[in-house]
């Protein structure tokens, strides 16, 4: 941009040259008031009647900085040099906004003294937008990414473009749209979701620049919001991904005219070309941010599970009973069917599961595991459901349901009949639409999830109580499953007791052990209320009591039978033969042996993790009365 020259030169001489200028020449007084303005000037500042501005302070027509930059300007000329400054004016009658290069100089006279001064000022509208849009770019494409990058790129562009409104968003399914910044009324607002129908985002959106230059509610007239707000113009442009699709759009608006401007046009692709990159890479972080956290909610789950003692690692037994139970689990296993496993507790049911999610096209994938017991009845939904920060007191961060854990995978509900009336509710509606919302969240999720369920509850007795809804236990009582008690499959037990003897002498390092014949006469006779986890705990403490041999079972290694449970069963009572012969004085002295050997080691300490009850694991009472009755004590 050339300077404008500033030779003094004298009023009515020049008066056709000045009225033929393309600039706006006016003559102020030595302060600066209006004196004359030439015809360019009067049209290019809107002016139809110059006489009422004549006299007034030419410095008026400034604001802000602008006006102070015009006083330094016409001080500089008064003293005989040359001021200069750009400066921003709306016209008179449209307010057309519009830039101008000034240069104040002086007017001198005869002797060579100022004595008015001369203003010319020289349209640069088109060289401050380009300007500015240079700025609007540079500013708005920094160095900040993500989130920050889209706030700060809606601001700079109102700005630039000296509009009202301006927002990026990203293209949601079943046509709609979400802002991801929004810049409204020389600020960042909160962000919104909305309907593409019948606005020009929809075009937009298809893939193609949409500019409604003036009336947008003539061309979109079912468009309330934009109606509402009294809209006149709009300008959107596609955001697109690297595979050219369109993911979003940039849009300005205004309650005023747009003209159509080529510069802004290609301005916002601009700034739309690197806003698709941005929305894509956010994308591709937040995607990797969640699979991070659903594997890490994985991760834990599964470290949970390794921490858990498992009945056992193989189901074992080959009675018919237990084939039938096979037979059935070979048909559902490779079908996404519900499943319910109903028997007594301790036989296994959680190993069934195993079994059917293993055998499934579901085995790649998580099986994650509910015990609905042993959760706290305030805490079932945020276990099952998941629940976001600040949901309830200590919710300090957001936490994945198990559900959501084990989307694409299998969930196993264990005593599905322990849960409250009201989240049975909510868990028949993922049954029945695969989706749900966390605790504390209206944002509903879809799941993926095959549901095998368990109970060692009468759930058609439990649904004559109120204590069970109909409709869940026909939702979850698809597939039926019935577990055999052990003692329905007695010819297991010697193969069961087999596993657990060598399971049990390879962790303790004790000498392989057997039992005698009349004692394995008395285990398979033996009505096990507590199922196979009682025969495991039997077994283990056999092994640990053991020193190598064979071993003869005594009563008090089967522990404590309740009343209850002898009335559960009343015909199947532990067998004993006619004389059971007493525990002989040699096992006592070998059991007494081991036991003070261990409390030695323990320097006599018996409770605590580091405690003889611990290792030789019995309850410290247990312990402290088999010590009595062997006579046990510290010397």
């Amino acid at each position: 941009m050339n300077p404008i020259p500033s030779t003094p030169v004298h009023q009515d001489a020049n008066r056709p040259l000045i009225d033929d200028s393309p600039d706006c020449v006016k003559v102020l007084d030595l302060d600066g008031r209006l004196l004359s303005v030439n015809a360019a000037g009067m049209r290019v500042l809107e002016i139809c009647d110059p006489e009422q501005f004549i006299g007034n302070s030419w410095l008026d027509f400034w604001n802000g900085k602008d006006r102070e930059a015009a006083q330094h300007a016409v001080s500089t000329a008064r003293n005989s040099n040359i001021g200069r400054f750009i400066g921003f004016f709306p016209t008179t009658q449209t307010r057309r906004p519009m830039w101008f290069d000034v240069v104040v100089s002086p007017i001198l006279d005869d002797s060579g003294k100022p004595e008015k001064l001369l203003a010319i000022s020289r349209d640069v509208t088109e060289w401050k937008r380009q300007q500015d849009l240079l700025h609007a770019i540079l500013d708005g494409t920094s160095v900040v990414v993500g989130r920050e990058f889209f706030q700060n790129l809606v601001e700079h562009i109102a700005k630039g473009l000296r509009v009202r409104w301006a927002f990026v968003a990203e293209c949601l399914p079943d046509r709609r749209a979400r802002s991801l910044a929004y810049w409204a009324d020389g600020k960042l607002v909160g962000n919104f979701e909305y309907n593409l129908e019948n606005t020009p985002c929809m075009e937009v959106a298809q893939g193609r620049i949409c500019h409604i230059p003036d009336h947008l509610a003539r061309a979109f007239p079912h468009d309330k919001s934009a109606v509402e707000r009294g809209i006149q113009s709009y300008l959107g442009v596609p955001l697109r991904d690297s595979e050219r699709r369109v993911i979003g759009h940039l849009v300005i608006f205004d309650d005023k005219p747009m003209v159509r401007d080529p510069l802004t046009i290609s301005v916002l692709e601009t700034f739309a070309s690197r806003a698709g990159v941005e929305l894509e890479r956010t994308r591709a972080f937040e995607q990797i941010a969640a699979l991070k956290a659903h594997l890490q909610e994985e991760n834990i789950y599964l470290q949970e599970e390794i921490r858990n003692d498992h009945n056992f690692n193989e189901i074992v037994g080959r009675s018919s009973a237990l084939l039938d139970v096979f037979k059935t689990i070979d048909q559902v296993a490779p079908t996404d069917s519900t499943i319910l496993i109903q028997g007594e507790t301790g036989t296994g049911k959680e190993l069934l599961a195993r079994a059917i999610h293993s055998r499934s096209s579901r085995h790649e994938r998580v099986l994650v595991k509910v015990n609905c017991a042993a959760i706290s009845a305030g805490l079932v939904e945020s276990e099952l459901f998941g629940h976001v920060k600040g949901a309830f007191t200590g919710a300090l961060s957001d936490r994945e349901g198990r559900f959501k854990v084990a989307d694409g995978g299998t969930i196993f509900l264990d005593e599905i009949g322990e849960l409250s009336l009201d989240t049975q509710v909510k868990l028949l509606r993922v049954l029945q639409e695969r989706e749900f919302e966390p605790v504390g969240s209206s944002k509903t999720i879809r799941v993926n999830v095959r549901i095998i369920a368990a109970t060692s509850r009468d759930l058609i007795e439990q649904i004559k109580l109120g204590k069970f809804r109909s409709e869940l236990f026909y939702r979850l009582n698809v597939v039926p499953l019935r577990v055999p008690a052990l003692r329905e499959r007695a010819e297991d037990v010697p193969l069961l007791v087999a596993f657990f003897l060598q399971k049990y002498a390879t962790a303790f390092g004790k000498p392989t052990t057997r039992f005698d014949g009349s004692t394995m006469q008395r285990l398979k006779a033996y009505h096990w209320p507590g199922n196979i986890r009682e025969l495991q705990n039997v077994i283990e403490r056999a092994v640990v009591l053991s020193n190598g041999g064979v071993i003869i079972l005594g009563s008090e290694l089967f522990g404590p039978i309740t009343e209850s449970t002898r009335t559960i069963h009343p015909s199947q009572k532990l067998a004993e033969p006619a004389t059971t012969p007493p525990v002989s004085r040699a096992l006592k002295s070998i059991e007494r042996e081991h036991i003070e050997s261990v409390l030695r080691q323990c320097d006599w300490v018996i409770e605590g993790e580091k405690g003889a009850a611990n290792i030789l694991s019995l309850n410290p009472s247990t312990l402290r009365s088999r010590m009595q009755k062997l006579g046990i004590k510290r010397p």
